[in-house]
């Protein structure tokens, strides 16, 4: 059932207008898609995330293998069932945590051994194949091949190093995987040296994938640097298939990615953030927790319509969140991801109406505005 449909490409950009075809839906890229590791995007329900436009989710393999464990979601049907979520969804395949969880794992050539963070004591051994196995049982739409994230910096040969052993994990999860109908993405790494990113990605593309992920950016290194790596990787990717960054990012990273020809994006920034009681406005970062908030009744972001914005003001949400009230983190976290997917929406607009690098210029000037 997956299909990805190039509709335009932009003028003076990159940046371009697809649309993706699963058996749970359509999805119009470019694309946020919010986080919900363990089956639940946090403190929102699925029709939540209905209501404020999310087209598809993003969980972990690796957290939903060790809890509450594969086979008892495929025994539900799968997550779509388990979480009642109606919408496309994808998984990582774990290879982030190989990145992540670096004093937890050790890694050989035939895959990663875990040792789990929830207890401390079991490990666990996950091969490309098992990884493949683990996404098929939970019946997401797109599943990620298995690959090994390097932190940064990190030397050269350590990255072709790496490098090999993900291209190999990559061939192994293409072969191993049945035909469930889920589409098979593969991983872009290499560090931060463009030759190896690209060689990457030629790699990738002669193996053969539904679609492309650039990981292994966001891990310390500076913006322009990331900048590079994408200008480097994404012209040797193939234009009628979906290039998805992953873990990016802030939303100047979003809109200078879909600058470059990125189509999907994913990260915890929206919903960690608005946990923390910090908000992304159309004129910069708010800080709830802020004292010069205390009787402010304008909303979050004037500009803004989501239902927190239209509803409550910046002194009852700072009151909630000092208070430690839980709706704090609900109505922050449906304020930030309201405001991630209405950013996506007026880029898809301005690609539409070929002025994206206008919106761009216009986007960036306003958030270099003060911040609160």
């Amino acid at each position: 059932m997956f299909n990805f449909s190039l509709t335009k490409t932009g003028e003076g950009t990159a940046g371009r207008l697809g649309k993706i075809t699963t058996s749970h839906g359509e999805i119009s890229t470019p694309v946020f898609m919010p986080v919900g590791t363990q089956a639940s995007v946090k403190t929102l329900s699925p029709a939540d995330l209905t209501e404020i436009g999310a087209e598809i989710i993003l969980s972990n393999t690796y957290h939903l293998f060790l809890r509450p464990g594969h086979e008892l979601i495929r025994d539900f049907g799968g997550l779509h069932e388990f979480m009642n979520w109606k919408r496309p969804v994808l998984t990582d395949s774990g290879g982030f945590q190989v990145f992540s969880l670096a004093d937890l794992r050790k890694v050989t050539d035939e895959g990663v051994t875990f040792q789990s963070h929830i207890d401390g004591g079991a490990k666990h051994f996950i091969t490309p194949e098992y990884a493949v196995e683990i996404q098929e049982a939970l019946g997401a739409d797109i599943i990620m091949a298995f690959d090994e994230c390097i932190p940064y910096p990190a030397t050269r040969d350590y990255a072709m190093e790496s490098l090999e052993r993900t291209h190999r994990w990559a061939k192994r999860c293409r072969e191993a995987k049945k035909d469930t109908g889920q589409a098979l993405f593969g991983i872009v790494q290499g560090g931060m040296y463009a030759d190896i990113r690209k060689l990457s990605a030629e790699t990738l593309v002669d193996i053969g994938f539904e679609g492309y992920a650039i990981g292994g950016l966001s891990v310390g290194e500076t913006k322009p640097l990331m900048y590079e790596m994408l200008e480097a990787t994404v012209p040797s990717l193939p234009e009628d298939q979906p290039r998805y960054l992953m873990g990016v990012g802030t939303p100047e990273d979003l809109v200078e990615g879909v600058d470059r020809g990125i189509d999907m994006f994913d990260c915890v920034m929206p919903t960690r953030n608005a946990r923390n009681g910090t908000f992304f406005t159309s004129f910069g970062k708010l800080v709830i927790r802020n004292a010069r908030y205390e009787r402010d009744k304008a909303p979050i972001d004037p500009a803004c319509r989501c239902y927190t914005c239209r509803n409550f003001t910046r002194a009852y949400l700072r009151h909630l969140f000092n208070a430690g009230e839980v709706l704090a983190l609900r109505l922050g976290t449906i304020h930030n991801l309201h405001f991630y997917l209405d950013l996506m929406r007026r880029v898809r607009a301005s690609i539409e109406q070929g002025r994206y690098r206008e919106f761009k210029k216009d986007f960036l000037e306003k958030r270099e505005a003060t911040e609160s």
